[in-house]
């Protein structure tokens, strides 16, 4: 099977290479190539090419747009993003526009052409850095979302100060006089702490406060 590509890139140094690096390829045909984003809209539609090779930072019409508009009018368009951007939201929204594949610019010619031919036999391709990138984002939003998650984090300031100060081993009276507020104030705080903890004993808040590293003094 023969893969009709079109390029799409604002630098013509970097068409001349990726030209030079496809032109030897048996099963791939080079139909046009272009120069900002609204010009790659336009070919796409007339050249209905099987992969776009397509630069994100363009003029007129950014890559993402131009993608996005690509494939709502002709889905059967595979759009390869080529960028040296290595950002987790900038790939997001380049799949969410509708591209199939991201690669990073730096990438050996082999992966380039192994990236087109994926996309042409219908499957997706991100290359090893752009996925380690998005395992990365995935582990941080996780632990991100288990810390918002987390219990305390339904106390108010002032109860997640209590608490500090129970774990640091402050009395009542003592924390009373800390915070500059009356022993029954500091008691009512108390039993609102372990109500939302859902915790029976003092001992219980401080294991909780220091497994969690809510000590005043962290």
């Amino acid at each position: 099977m023969r893969i009709s590509v079109l390029i799409a890139d604002d630098h013509m140094i970097m068409r001349d290479g990726l030209k030079a690096l496809l032109k030897n390829a048996e099963d791939v045909d080079i139909v046009g190539e272009v120069a900002d984003g609204k010009e790659a809209v336009k070919k796409a539609e007339e050249l209905c090419p099987d992969v776009i090779v397509m630069d994100l930072t363009m003029p007129i019409m950014s890559g993402i747009e131009a993608t996005r508009k690509i494939t709502e009018k002709n889905p059967d368009i595979k759009i390869l993003t080529l960028s040296m951007l290595q950002d987790k939201e900038c790939v997001m929204e380049c799949l969410k526009s509708g591209a199939k594949g991201y690669l990073i610019k730096n990438c050996a010619a082999e992966e380039l052409l192994n990236a087109i031919r994926t996309l042409a036999n219908g499957k997706s391709y991100l290359c090893p850095k752009v996925t380690d990138l998005l395992i990365q984002g995935v582990v941080q939003e996780n632990k991100e979302e288990a810390n918002t998650s987390a219990p305390h984090k339904k106390l108010t300031p002032r109860e997640l100060q209590v608490l500090k100060l129970i774990a640091d081993g402050l009395s009542t009276k003592e924390i009373a006089y800390e915070l500059g507020l009356s022993i029954k104030t500091i008691d009512v705080q108390r039993h609102k702490i372990m109500k939302k903890l859902d915790l029976r004993s003092i001992a219980a808040l401080v294991k909780y406060a220091i497994r969690e590293g809510l000590t005043s003094s962290e």
